[in-house]
């Protein structure tokens, strides 16, 4: 497929998604919103994908935000909508899509763009990334997760404190809060997700995919998340997976996992 506003590229198990608006901050409007939902399906169509990385073009932002040009004259239902219909094909999506996504967070991530980052499954940054919600400034709150995904990586109070303000924290504010898990040079940041990336791959694709699930499952209401863990524990069992690692354990040599 081709894309007007994302690049993509494959190498050695890992695809990379450059959102690639930089006259635009790399701002997410519905055009890129569905791209990327396009991008993120097919890599995890791809079986020779094991894990995603998403960052942004150029070296001053991640995602700088919405487009708030396409909905500011919007009424009710339609802001409804939009903050559904987004929630639903891309941040929730990637959630909880069965390949690990790490956003290499590059600069500023701000109102959708943190959304999107908090969206990934962990995040890095570069030590000139800025990061906050700053959407009550606009008389709007987040929508596309963010109120609910912040709170459940960083507090309640900080939280609230943040998005109250709509205030910008940087990226060593953001390591103490654990709203990234590492934080490096602009120069080194993708190699450093590279590196992570690669160590993933050495692993199993499909207990992985369960333990994405399992994780996932204690955020949700409702759910048990100990029962899910059970569920994805027993399945594991009747993988070529497990029987390979297993095998290669008790042989004491190195698994070939065969993702399946």
């Amino acid at each position: 497929m081709n894309f007007n506003n994302i690049q993509t590229e494959y190498d050695n198990g890992i695809t990379a998604i450059t959102i690639n608006r930089p006259k635009k901050l790399n701002a997410l409007n519905q055009e890129t919103i569905n791209e990327l939902h396009h991008a993120f399906k097919d890599a995890d169509l791809d079986e020779n994908t094991k894990v995603v990385i998403v960052t942004g073009s150029g070296e001053k932002a991640f995602v700088a935000g919405a487009d708030i040009s396409e909905f500011a004259d919007y009424n009710v239902e339609e802001g409804e909508y939009l903050a559904a219909n987004g929630q639903k094909i891309l941040f929730d999506f990637v959630e909880n899509l069965s390949t690990p996504v790490i956003a290499a967070v590059n600069g500023f991530a701000l109102g959708g763009g943190l959304e999107l980052a908090m969206a990934c499954h962990f995040r890095v940054a570069s030590d000139n990334a800025k990061m906050g919600l700053p959407e009550v400034s606009l008389g709007v709150i987040p929508g596309y997760g963010g109120t609910q995904r912040l709170t459940h990586l960083v507090g309640k109070g900080r939280a609230m404190e943040l998005i109250m303000t709509a205030g910008m924290i940087d990226a060593n504010r953001a390591f103490s809060y654990g709203l990234v898990n590492h934080v490096t040079t602009q120069e080194e940041l993708l190699p450093l997700c590279n590196k992570i990336a690669l160590k993933i791959t050495q692993n199993s694709s499909v207990a992985i995919s369960g333990a994405i699930k399992a994780v996932n499952s204690s955020f949700k209401d409702g759910i048990n998340g100990f029962e899910v863990e059970i569920k994805e524990f027993g399945r594991c069992f009747g993988t070529e997976d497990f029987a390979e690692g297993t095998t290669a354990f008790l042989e004491k040599r190195k698994a070939d996992f065969p993702g399946r």
